[in-house]
């Protein structure tokens, strides 16, 4: 397979997983409590990273930022942190594989484009991995999310979001795009350097043992 179309369908595997990790951040999806009100009454409340929805039986979703007199928990500062920062990273590290990669012209150097696609595939492991760690650590441990207002008592159930799916697909895209430009991408200056340089030293070596 052409260095050219790796590098395509890395770029359309590292879209993909910037968009879920986008959606992952942004959703409150994240974890689902169902749980029983002061008037007997089921609602469902569902967290995410900036924002709490709540639904009942007969009435609509609806959904309201953190408050912010309450200080977040030190651990849902540290998640946001991570999914944005993993956006950004992702984002950047497509825009260096774009600009680097063989089927453009905006790099000539082939050096160049060596070191931009190795910065690509760097920055793409460890977007996916900042996204992993926060929804991973969620899934195992769902009351990380919790501040003092959510509901504690009367849980009838508690499952985990979409979100945290979203999240887990979005950073194995990441990582998996970060491993196929590691294994099948390849400078051709290199080769064909090495090439050129191993048969010229063989036809040296020939000339001088007919001399």
């Amino acid at each position: 397979m052409r260095p050219s179309a790796v590098q395509m369908v890395c770029l359309a595997f590292g879209a993909v997983g910037l968009i879920g990790a986008i959606r992952c951040c942004t959703l409150p999806q994240w974890v689902v409590w169902v749980y029983r009100s002061e008037n007997r009454t089921s609602k469902e409340h569902q967290r995410g990273l900036w924002m709490d929805c709540e639904k009942q039986s007969t009435r609509r979703l609806e959904c309201k930022l953190h408050d912010s007199m309450v200080a977040p928990p030190p651990l849902l500062q540290a998640f946001r942190a991570m999914t944005v920062i993993s956006c950004i990273l992702c984002g950047l590290s497509l825009l260096i594989l774009f600009f680097g990669a063989d089927f453009t012209t905006c790099v000539q150097n082939q050096d160049t484009k060596h070191r931009t696609i190795l910065v690509a595939k760097v920055g793409l492991l460890l977007a996916g991995l900042l996204v992993i760690i926060p929804v991973s650590w969620v899934a195992h441990t769902p009351y990380a999310l919790m501040v003092r207002d959510t509901p504690l008592l009367n849980v009838l159930k508690r499952e985990l979001g979409v979100c945290i799916y979203i999240g887990w697909a979005a950073g194995v895209l990441m990582i998996l795009t970060g491993v196929l430009l590691c294994c099948l991408s390849r400078p051709r200056s290199s080769c064909s350097g090495g090439t050129t340089s191993y048969y010229s030293n063989r036809a040296s070596a020939a000339n001088n043992d007919v001399i």
